[in-house]
């Protein structure tokens, strides 16, 4: 005991205690009304107290044990025990929702309980007695109906319903007091006492759910089944056994009934003078013969004395049937002659050689067309020993089948709130140690998943897990602190691999910038092209991004690749000839041809890089954009001619920023022209020379075109 205790924390015992508490007042006041002759039960205010504030399945337990007490005097409280779990029920609810935040519900509430408590109320006392409980609502009853039966029980209806918002009213107030007199503090403290982990709010259970889908879902209605399934076999499986033992009780009290019966009846038979009446044959109602009359008058007594007995008769038994001596049945006083052979009644003739021998004879219990009987056969002797003729007594135990129906009906009634309290654990159990915990690693182990991109939500998802502090203290917990350990691990090497790919790309990043920087210090023309164009790129991916353009193709690592592989678009002009390329007039047709060839050797570079790191990564758009950035949107550009979204949409892109900064900035052959002149002849050239989406996005960040003009133009 010492160590379980001490396996419960400080507010679970204080939730324990407000049950015990909530009993106590649902006794006192129940036996206080009762002992004062009020017509109120008042055994539901420590039901709703703690419901309140412990939730609904601390309100059913309340509920249970209470009406188990209170039937010790008040018996029929047994079978209201439903009633009183519905009331902790709908009070849970409406705390758990915060609904008596706005005043009008409480009365709102009163009346609902008190029309569902009273309703189900007079309904339990109808299939329990057939007649309301509380005797000012019969004798109200009585005056309003003026002798009619339908109207009566209208009229004691619509009284037990507003008695029982009276009562409700008055236990709802008293528990709302006490509600009120505990510290908020306190009340959160022991609303989640159940909790086996964080507490969890009735939205983020909702959400819970939502994430979870048909997996929560689904292990949720499984454990519910079960457990339903459990309680309805255990429900079921109790009626059939006490149904079945009862059966066999009434039975066995109806046999040994009819057994006594018969050994009384047959100490009035005169056995030496059986044969005697026999063989006179005279009717038997009209039998003169006055030892004869005073032994059927006798035997017609005793069958008077006993309410169920239907009928007691002598017999002879032969072989080819019975010759019947005496019967107490008016039709057979009347129809039958004395010593009248009639055939072996079918429930005798499996042990018609025991009769044949004089042996005794086992009772039987049987159904006829009027209901089940009881019949009993004892032998009888005569002086000599011999077995001259049986009696035979038959009792009806009709009684006992209507008594199963009332059986079942207070087993139907007594066992629900059992019912509901099972389900209620069985929920309350798997949903706190099981479906919640369960659901909650899942949610947080998928966040943990999705954030594995980004270390700062990675280390917080880490954070949650922890802070879920699951203690259920069996291996959900341990799968529990397994995960959290792996998170945490798994965080910290994110972190290191993070780190070292930040060194690897930062000397990759330095590479390109050197590699770009080889080819502009080649080209006396290019001063800041790569920052530039590197800058225009970024603000056209971007720009797409923004409008839901491509939305397929920019994801976060193209956008990436792109931007850092930028400054190698001319890469394949490190081949070029400098007379070619530092030319300061115009190239002719051989030298263009010659320049034009910057695009195949790089992308034969980039191809050649590719292949040494053993990989594509971000070099596979360096490739693109080196290739494809001289192609246009109608196919007229080169080097291959491609044409619209052919075209890959990082050469795309630099096509736009790369023209844009050759017409902006001064060359040897010829001058600068005015941006707002340079964005005309980009404007003019959607659709022809560039992608029309990527001009429309570059034309509506002019601000940022601006910026980076004047960035470079001040150097």
């Amino acid at each position: 005991m010492k160590n379980l205790l001490g396996r419960i924390d400080r507010n679970q015992r204080i939730r324990m205690l407000i049950i015990v508490g909530g009993i106590a007042i649902n006794v006192c006041l129940s036996y206080l009304v009762t002992h004062l002759g009020f017509p109120l039960y008042l055994d539901t205010t420590g039901t709703m107290f703690t419901a309140a504030l412990t939730g609904a399945f601390g309100g059913i337990w309340t509920a249970v044990v209470s009406n188990i007490l209170i039937s010790i005097f008040q018996p029929s409280a047994f079978y209201y025990m439903l009633i009183s779990i519905l009331m902790a029920i709908g009070i849970a609810w409406f705390v758990r929702e915060k609904l008596y935040l706005k005043r009008w519900r409480l009365p709102a509430l009163i009346m609902v309980l008190g029309v569902i408590s009273g309703g189900l109320g007079i309904l339990f006392q109808c299939l329990l007695t057939g007649y309301p409980e509380v005797k000012e609502v019969v004798k109200t009853a009585e005056l309003l109906a003026k002798n009619s039966e339908a109207a009566f029980f209208f009229y004691a209806t619509i009284l037990n319903i507003g008695l029982n918002i009276l009562d409700k009213g008055i236990s709802i107030l008293l528990a709302v007091l006490m509600f009120h007199w505990i510290p908020t503090e306190r009340r959160t403290k022991t609303w989640n006492a159940g909790w086996r982990q964080k507490p969890l709010s009735q939205e983020e259970i909702k959400q819970l759910v939502q994430s979870g889908g048909e997996g929560i879902s689904s292990l949720r209605n499984r454990i519910g089944g079960m457990v339903i399934m459990v309680a309805l076999l255990l429900a079921v499986t109790m009626t059939l056994i006490s149904l079945r033992t009862h059966r066999e009780h009434e039975q066995e009290k109806a046999l040994e009934e009819a057994h006594r019966i018969a050994e009384l009846a047959a100490t009035t038979v005169k056995t030496d003078k059986l044969e005697d009446y026999i063989k006179k044959g005279r009717v038997i109602g009209d039998y003169e013969d006055d030892s004869y009359r005073n032994t059927a008058q006798q035997l017609e007594n005793i069958q008077r004395s006993f309410p169920n007995v239907i009928g007691i008769s002598v017999m002879k038994v032969q072989e080819d049937g019975s010759r019947i001596i005496f019967d107490t049945d008016e039709w057979s006083q009347t129809n039958k002659w004395v010593g009248k052979k009639e055939p072996q009644k079918e429930i005798f003739l499996p042990q018609q050689e025991k009769f044949l021998a004089g042996g005794e004879i086992d009772g039987l219990v049987w159904k006829s067309d009027e209901g089940q009987r009881a019949t009993v056969c004892v032998p009888l002797f005569t002086a000599g020993g011999d077995c001259i003729a049986y009696l035979e007594a038959d009792l009806s135990i009709s009684e006992a089948a209507d008594y199963e129906k009332s059986f079942i009906i207070n087993i139907i009634l007594g066992f629900s709130g059992f019912f509901v309290l099972i389900l209620g654990y069985g929920l309350s159990v798997s949903g706190y140690y099981l479906v919640y915990p369960i659901g909650s690693i899942v949610k947080y182990t998928e966040d943990f998943i999705e954030g594995i991109e980004d270390q700062t939500q990675l280390d917080e998802n880490v954070r949650k897990l922890r802070k879920l502090d699951v203690r259920t203290g069996d291996e959900v917990e341990r799968l529990y602190h397994a995960i959290s350990e792996m998170a945490a691990g798994t965080a910290e090497q994110m972190r290191s691999i993070r780190y070292l790919a930040n060194s690897t790309e930062q000397m990759q990043n330095g590479l390109i910038i050197t590699m770009a920087d080889l080819v502009e210090n080649r080209d006396s023309d290019s001063g800041f092209h790569v920052q530039k164009t590197t800058a225009y790129v970024r603000i056209i991916a971007e720009g797409l991004k923004k409008k839901g353009y491509y939305a397929e193709k920019l994801t976060p690592k193209f956008m990436k690749d792109v931007v850092t592989s930028a400054p190698l678009h001319d890469v394949g002009k490190i081949n070029i000839p400098d007379y070619i390329l530092n030319k300061p007039g115009k190239l002719t047709e051989e030298e263009y041809e010659i320049m034009k060839t910057h695009t195949t050797m790089g992308k034969e570079i980039m191809e050649q890089a590719i292949s040494t790191v053993n990989g594509e990564n971000y070099l596979k758009e360096a490739r693109n954009m080196a290739a494809y950035h001289h192609e246009r949107w109608d196919g007229k550009g080169y080097p291959e001619g491609l044409h619209g979204q052919v075209i890959p949409l990082s050469a795309r892109i630099m096509a736009v920023a790369d023209v844009f900064d050759e017409i902006t900035s001064s060359r040897v052959n010829q001058a600068a022209i005015p941006w707002d002149k340079a964005l005309k002849i980009i404007e003019e050239g959607a659709g022809t020379q560039f992608d029309p989406k990527c001009v429309e996005v570059f034309l509506e960040s002019v601000p940022e075109i601006k910026q980076v003009l004047r960035k470079y133009q001040d150097r």
